[in-house]
């Protein structure tokens, strides 16, 4: 059976869409050029792994386990990030069904929410993701603050949305001024599309 490898998603509306918030050109790098270098970095670290199961050879898998984990981490963090986004106007501007009934429950409101996340996201040490996720085991949702794309991440939580602080996400539009992009990010979450997905991932 041939095998399978990773592919970079298209972005579900046009890199210009979601101007000003997020031009054009920051939008395509990011795109294109970062998320396709994780795509292409994990399926290189695949391949390397079926070769070595074709011919034998040694691998150093410590050191194989560990890219996997930052690129594949990397891609699914991405491709959660693109769904979260959509350009403004075109979607609701708050949360609804289950999710906004779990951000009143869990965070006392979609204000207190959006100022816990936005400090998650300001806060990274270095590169990183502020993440809304959820625990089954209590039915509740959760913050993570995500260093690189594999560090603090709590196993088995689903990504719910997320927001990439990485500065090759906002430098092009927002020089080193983090907190502008944080901000500027609530005016394209997707907020029909993540309570959907919200949805789905308690069923």
């Amino acid at each position: 059976m041939e095998k399978r490898f990773y592919s970079l998603p298209p972005l579900p509306y046009e890199y210009k869409a979601l101007a000003p918030y997020i031009s054009e050109e920051q939008l395509r790098i990011h795109h294109s050029k970062h998320h396709q270098a994780y795509v292409d970095n994990a399926n290189a670290i695949l391949r390397k792994l079926d070769d070595a199961a074709t011919s034998g050879s040694e691998v150093d898998i410590k050191s194989l386990c560990k890219e996997l984990s930052f690129n594949l981490g990397g891609h699914l963090l991405h491709s959660r990030f693109w769904e979260t986004l959509a350009p403004p106007g075109e979607v609701g501007k708050e949360p609804s069904g289950h999710l906004a009934d779990a951000i009143s429950r869990d965070f006392g409101g979609l204000e207190k929410f959006k100022r816990q996340f936005s400090q998650a996201a300001m806060s990274v040490e270095g590169s990183g993701w502020a993440v809304l996720t959820y625990c089954f085991e209590l039915d509740r949702l959760m913050i993570m603050q995500i260093e690189k794309h594999n560090v603090n991440v709590i196993a088995g939580f689903p990504l719910v949305m997320d927001l990439d602080v990485w500065e090759h996400a906002y430098y092009i539009d927002y020089r080193n001024a983090r907190a502008k992009f944080v901000e500027a990010f609530w005016s394209v979450v997707n907020w029909d599309g993540v309570s959907d997905w919200f949805s789905e991932v308690r069923s």
